[in-house]
């Protein structure tokens, strides 16, 4: 992605309402305490034609990719929040991880919680946390990896890569809660949201291509780019 224009060109939906947005891998979606490039400073390329730059409806963690959905304006965002909040959202993400799952689909339910030490911090399983609830399946495996397709129920912070290192197969590439350095960028995106957000009208369901960085490891375990192309979104 190359500043404003750049991501003008990663839109996946747009509407009066809401905007979906292929999210690149290693970009943080606000403003940190270390600096370096964030979506928020370039939302004002994602105007078109409204008198206000549109805000995040949820957020994705800085080397995740995939769709992120924003609010055009105030009534939008306070829509989407409800969504949001009230798990109406389908989100489905894709993940390369370490070994695979002892089931090849199920559920992982735990706590939550944030545990601070000196100046990091990281989330930790904590029966009286936040309830937090992933849905898995298993989509491919080969030579001691497996994709895995997750579908979050609940929405807390780096849920997905904790909830698969419970499951004994950390995503690829997570430094935090993997169980070995790979050297490689994190193996995780979020490819679609299904958003039922007019009533009479079905559900928006929009898909993101996924991450060039991703695709050598997912067809080594099946996955065929060429019957894979995104069907476009339109309003």
């Amino acid at each position: 992605m190359q500043g404003k224009q750049g991501l003008a060109d990663r839109v996946l939906y747009r509407d009066g309402l809401i905007l979906v947005v292929d999210k690149p891998a290693g970009i943080a979606v606000h403003p940190g305490p270390g600096g370096g490039p964030d979506l928020e400073s370039v939302f004002d390329a994602l105007r078109f034609g409204l008198p206000h730059p549109p805000a995040l409806a949820h957020r994705l963690d800085r080397d995740t990719s995939g769709c992120l959905v924003l609010g055009r304006h105030p009534k939008a965002l306070r829509r989407l929040g409800a969504l949001f909040s009230g798990g109406l959202v389908e989100k489905v993400y894709w993940a390369v991880v370490e070994g695979r799952p002892p089931e090849a689909q199920g559920r992982v339910e735990t706590g939550l919680r944030k545990l601070t030490r000196g100046t990091g911090w990281r989330i930790v399983v904590d029966p009286g946390g936040q309830r937090a609830v992933t849905d898995y399946r298993l989509l491919g495996a080969d030579r001691g990896r497996a994709w895995l397709e997750l579908r979050p129920r609940t929405g807390r912070t780096h849920q997905l890569r904790v909830h698969c290192a419970v499951l004994g197969c950390p995503v690829v590439g997570d430094p935090v809660y993997g169980s070995r350095p790979s050297g490689e960028a994190l193996q995780l995106y979020a490819r679609s949201v299904t958003l039922p957000l007019y009533p009479n009208r079905p559900p928006l369901e929009i898909t993101a291509p996924v991450s060039p960085h991703m695709i050598p490891a997912l067809e080594r375990l099946g996955y065929d780019p060429a019957s894979d192309p995104p069907e476009a979104a339109t309003a």
